[in-house]
């Protein structure tokens, strides 16, 4: 064999090689120019300072407001029954008598199911007690009494003049039952996403946008006095916990006291002097109502905010870990240490 052709095939054996090392080259250019793309838009997104990196993001996980969702599934659970209207073949007369109340009654019956499910949601001041929560479930409650408010306008309008109303179609629950949810179901998947963490070169983040509502905390690791992982059951079995980045001033924790509202204060029941007794039994009657309706036991507790601190995050572990780190490495102690060892270490020198 020539030299020339033992020159030809070293170098088809050598340019392989050369390909291959472009390859790598170009790919990690790829991967560094995303990182770069990247890291620009979480900087837009957290309002990071010039020289800040993102070190870690986090959001909630998907089972983090499990609690929000169960409550939609039970209200389409309750809308489903009043549709199929189960027998009542019960050996109990007494429940044969409030079933047949209650599935007889169109609507009626379908509103006092959901009243008694939300002023108990409200009673035991669970995390889905809140306000929006309970508008939400009291609109969905008398929803169904808005088509029998119809339909007695238009038979007692008919009596004496043309029948005025009657345009409300009949309520169908399973038809706006799953409306209702849906909405609920995509407005609470929505909240959940609106939680966006981050654990920068220099702070911790804590981003929240929903509908109108705009947060935007930022805690620089030497401003940590403690970090603090709350596993509840559900947590436990799903994999995520709660960490707490907790500061001198609390930042971190919201503090709650539910107080029940007092009947004398609900205005136009307070008793006065030229009051007749039918006038006094009246808003003492009206005053039990209202006060039972709108009870709620008072309790004073302490629960993890979701706009301060990172709620039901998955891989907890590496978040903890990181932010020990940092703050450890940004604390005071830790830079008194540093300045100590290096006058130690110049002193020697010398």
């Amino acid at each position: 064999m020539s030299e020339e052709s033992i020159e030809a095939g070293a170098a088809v054996e050598e340019q392989p090689e050369v390909d291959t090392k472009a390859v790598e080259e170009s790919q990690m250019a790829s991967e560094e120019a995303k990182k770069a793309a990247e890291q620009a838009k979480l900087a837009k997104k957290f309002r990071l300072i010039a020289g800040e990196e993102v070190l870690l993001t986090k959001r909630p996980s998907t089972f983090a407001f499990l609690n929000l969702y169960l409550l939609g599934i039970l209200v389409l659970a309750v809308h489903l029954m009043f549709d199929f209207k189960p027998g009542t073949n019960s050996e109990n007369a007494f429940v044969d008598l409030l079933a047949t109340i209650l599935f007889s009654s169109g609507g009626a019956g379908l509103t006092a199911v959901m009243l008694f499910i939300t002023w108990m949601n409200r009673l035991v001041n669970v995390s889905t007690s809140g306000r929006w929560v309970t508008v939400g479930l009291l609109i969905v409650s008398l929803a169904p009494s808005i088509t029998l408010l119809d339909d007695l306008v238009h038979t007692v309008s008919g009596i004496f003049t043309d029948p005025v109303g009657g345009f409300i179609p009949d309520y169908q629950p399973t038809l706006f039952g799953g409306i209702f949810v849906t909405i609920y179901m995509a407005l609470v998947f929505y909240f959940q996403r609106s939680f966006h963490y981050a654990i920068t070169s220099d702070a911790i983040i804590f981003e929240h946008s929903f509908l109108l509502s705009r947060s935007h905390r930022r805690i620089l690791f030497d401003r940590i006095s403690e970090v603090v992982v709350a596993r509840s059951p559900t947590g436990t079995l799903l994999g995520f916990a709660t960490v707490t980045v907790l500061t001198d001033s609390g930042v971190g924790i919201i503090e709650e006291s539910n107080v029940p509202v007092i009947p004398h204060s609900i205005p136009g029941t307070t008793d006065h002097e030229g009051d007749s007794k039918a006038e006094k039994a009246g808003k003492g009657i009206l005053r039990s109502v209202v006060g039972l309706m709108t009870y709620q036991r008072t309790i004073r507790t302490i629960r993890p905010d979701p706009k301060h601190c990172m709620y039901n995050i998955r891989k907890w572990e590496k978040a903890k870990g990181l932010l020990n780190e940092m703050h450890k490495k940004n604390s005071q102690s830790h830079l008194l240490s540093d300045l100590k060892k290096t006058i130690s270490d110049t002193a020697h020198k010398e």
